[in-house]
């Protein structure tokens, strides 16, 4: 059987043997924990809690400035150490609260009472409001706050529900490792949306590289009228959120236009068992799995980690071996970001810890176009990086916004092909940016 799939796109070597059959490791945090006042796309939270107070287990500590936002909630109990500003993962300065766990998880008393016994009680905006209020972001690293995805404008129809489970970035394997270990409350949570959606259907999107998952939730879904698997090619960026719509649906989102206007909805496979929790147990976003691996690590590993903890701990629980990695990634090699530092918080966007090794990173210097064509071949966009990246260079953002810039996904197919090692990625993204500020 063919598998679904996208136009163009790359094949890059995957490495997920490393941690692909790692079952989930519970790993508890250490004494300090920091808590970024900013874990999302949209405006920062301004700190609800001062030097000196006790917080508890669920205790929101952050509270959204603007519309787009969402707030943030301790992972553990404890005091206040200290309100400031400290560099994040991204090496921004950020308001974090800083809190000295006590080791005892004392939790709030709504933690205790539990969620809602039965959803289908609520109405659509219930949910939205309990899913805003419990600070849900998109786990798969974009941190868009979920309520927002789910209150499209009221004349668009949803019929497409979409479980992103291609985790297409090489070396990451922990949305796998949930499809296997927390399927059924990936089903739960779909189910929950189908209540909210009464006109969609459900897709659980997997590439054929996890062949396991595929099996598992497709056993699932047996019973499942409304919710079926769709087996995709494994090809880079299978989960970017417009290909995962046109591999499962057929369906393309114009450009300048959301996954709405075409009546879809996609989801990271995290982002859908986070709904279940903070649905039916009242559980706010307080921890996530993060996939630690590369040759830097003596035991690649999946974690089920606290947020807050630094990315050190994390690193140091693996077997971290620091003289012998030459580059930190928090995310995926093609998306990730480079650390400066290891000693900053993890966060609700932190799907994975890279650390690579001299012989995994390729130090080639760049040199000049030779107008070979192949990042235009590979663009799943059906860009012309190559002209984006002269406009970006060049700041003819005139230019640059003709050739339709403002529609790269930034997922680095284009540098990764290219054999003249130009950062097109970087001096695109740059670009929009500036765009953006104007």
């Amino acid at each position: 059987m063919k598998h679904l799939s996208f136009k163009k796109g790359i094949h890059p070597k995957y490495h997920k043997e490393l941690t692909n059959a790692k079952p989930i490791e519970l790993l508890l945090p250490k004494e300090e924990l920091v808590y970024p006042m900013q874990q999302h796309i949209g405006s920062p939270c301004k700190p609800l809690v001062k030097k000196g107070d006790r917080v508890l287990v669920g205790q929101k500590i952050g509270e959204p400035t603007g519309f787009v936002g969402a707030p943030i909630h301790s992972s553990v109990s404890g005091t206040v150490k200290v309100v400031e500003e400290r560099v994040n993962h991204q090496g921004h300065l950020v308001m974090c609260v800083v809190v000295t766990n006590d080791f005892t998880y004392e939790e709030i008393l709504e933690l205790k009472d539990g969620g809602v016994e039965d959803y289908t009680k609520l109405t659509s905006e219930e949910i939205v409001a309990i899913i805003k209020e419990a600070g849900l972001v998109g786990m798969g690293g974009a941190t868009f706050p979920t309520f927002i995805k789910l209150s499209p404008p009221k004349d668009k129809v949803i019929k497409h529900i979409i479980v992103n489970g291609a985790e297409c970035e090489p070396y990451l394997t922990s949305d796998h490792r949930v499809m296997l270990e927390e399927g059924e409350r990936i089903i739960a949570g779909l189910k929950i949306l189908l209540h909210m959606f009464k006109d969609a259907t459900a897709f659980v999107g997997i590439e054929d590289n996890k062949m396991d998952a595929v099996e598992n939730m497709s056993r699932l879904c047996e019973k499942e009228s409304k919710i079926e698997v769709k087996v995709l090619e494994t090809k880079y960026p299978q989960g970017s959120e417009k290909h995962l719509i046109y591999a499962t649906t057929g369906l393309e989102v114009p450009s300048g236009k959301l996954p709405a206007d075409v009546g879809a909805i996609v989801l990271n496979v995290d982002s859908i068992v986070a709904i279940w929790r903070a649905v039916t147990k009242g559980r706010p976003i307080m921890r996530r799995i993060v996939t630690v691996t590369g040759n830097g690590v003596k035991n690649p590993t999946n974690f089920k980690i606290r947020l807050g903890m630094s990315f050190r701990d994390v690193l140091e629980a693996a077997g971290w071996d620091e003289q012998a990695t030459v580059k930190v990634i928090s995310g995926g090699p093609m998306m990730g970001a480079a650390l400066s530092s290891v000693d900053v918080p993890i966060g609700k966007g932190t799907s994975a810890i890279l650390c690579l090794t001299e012989d995994e990173v390729d130090a080639t210097p760049t040199s000049n176009c030779i107008r070979c064509g192949k990042c235009i071949q590979a663009c799943p966009m059906r860009l012309v990086p190559n002209a984006l990246h002269h406009a970006a260079l060049h700041h003819e953002d005139d230019e640059f916004k003709a050739y339709y810039g403002m529609d790269c996904i930034e997922c680095g197919s284009c540098s990764y092909v290219c054999p003249a090692k130009r950062q097109l990625v970087q001096s695109i993204r740059t670009a929009k940016n500036r765009v953006r500020q104007k």
